[in-house]
């Protein structure tokens, strides 16, 4: 039995959308970042691009991209911002690291919670704190991502192209958005949960301390690129 036309598109765009996702920046190193504090917070995290991810394409759907496109200004507004949260998220990494590099990250299982460790060490303690903890990885989750103006610009270019001539557009448009969030919410929380597997040894003082260095760096020069990029512009 073979695939009809439609059906081929839609395996195509989950490829181009896979790859997109997968793309290595400022989600994936936030997503990281989190889940060496704890699993619960890099699953929130996560939880918070697929947010993200959501928002934007509901805004391609809409339409309103298309306002970003046609505004410069607002584009440039919202371009200055994202630049500004990733670049102090590196900035902010990178001082963890700095400060909380001569002491060991504490002994405890990652999945629980109490606030950060010095360096990137798990989360223990009472309810209250991992749950504040876990909050903030999911404001930063979705902050990170929803602050991008790029992907409402890319989701609107990208997705007319799979949608067939004479079908209806907003019931197409609808299931390669929805295929865009369900990649990202399975993209997303298995990193962080790769991550915290391996966080025995990533959690160990100069490990932490490397990678905390590397995801701050990672950010501080994306953020600052960004912001080059949206000023040049």
């Amino acid at each position: 039995m073979h695939a009809g036309p439609m059906d081929a598109q839609l395996v195509a765009f989950t490829g181009v959308a896979a790859g997109m996702i997968a793309m290595p920046g400022a989600d994936f190193t936030v997503v990281v970042r989190n889940a060496l504090l704890s699993r619960r917070a890099g699953v929130a995290c996560a939880l918070g691009i697929t947010a993200g991810l959501l928002l934007h394409t509901a805004l391609a759907v809409a339409g309103v991209a298309a306002v970003l496109s046609a505004v410069p200004a607002l584009f440039d507004a919202v371009q200055l911002a994202g630049a500004g949260y990733v670049l102090w998220l590196g900035v902010r990494a990178l001082r963890s690291a700095r400060s909380g590099a001569a002491r060991p990250a504490p002994a405890a299982d990652s999945s629980e919670g109490s606030g950060p460790g010095p360096v990137l060490g798990p989360v223990q303690g009472a309810g209250p704190e991992r749950r504040r903890v876990v909050l903030a990885a999911l404001r930063e989750g979705f902050v990170t991502n929803a602050l991008n103006p790029k992907a409402p610009i890319t989701f609107l270019s990208l997705l007319p192209q799979f949608v067939p001539a004479g079908s209806p557009a907003m019931p197409r448009t609808l299931v390669l958005a929805l295929i865009i969030v369900v990649l990202g919410l399975l993209w997303f929380p298995a990193v962080a949960l790769l991550v915290d597997r391996l966080g025995r040894w990533l959690r160990r003082p100069r490990a932490a301390r490397a990678v905390a260095t590397v995801t701050g760096t990672a950010l501080t020069a994306l953020g600052a690129l960004l912001l080059l990029e949206a000023l040049w512009t």
